[in-house]
């Protein structure tokens, strides 16, 4: 996975349902998770990437996720080991508590991209962030 804006480049580990039916995240702070229950890049429906934004060292690899603006490019590297690449038609914050899960997750006809992190106030006794920002791009080549 590649996104030029922001100088990130990194291989993607999978993903997966968590126990209490949430799905995983990353348990290090420098990987990009593929929910890899969900769409396959390059394929029809929503291929999503999870990055945690930082942690008590400091930033992490989703970090400046929010500076992504529409026309910023993200590529992907899929099975066959061509290149889809995905451009930003948005972003959206939305409460953790009150998330849009079929919206984010759910089956679509276009191959979609969701990148999700953390943003919002932080949560000291949830050591959290109260809410997730969704970038969400489309396949154009």
């Amino acid at each position: 996975m590649s996104i030029p804006a922001l100088g990130v480049r990194q291989e993607l580990i999978g993903l997966g349902v968590a126990g209490d039916g949430t799905a995983e995240v990353p348990t290090d702070f420098d990987d990009v998770g593929w929910f890899a229950p969900g769409g396959r890049p390059g394929a029809r429906g929503p291929t999503v990437l999870m990055g945690h934004v930082d942690s008590t060292a400091g930033p992490a690899v989703f970090y400046d996720l929010r500076a992504l603006a529409p026309g910023d490019v993200v590529d992907l590297t899929v099975a066959d080991g061509s290149t889809a690449t995905y451009t930003v038609t948005g972003t959206e914050q939305v409460a953790k508590d009150t998330f849009p899960t079929a919206a984010v997750f759910g089956a679509t006809t276009q191959d979609v991209l969701r990148l999700i992190t953390c943003t919002g106030a932080f949560d000291a006794g949830a050591r959290s962030y109260t809410d997730n920002l969704v970038v969400t791009a489309v396949r154009s080549g």
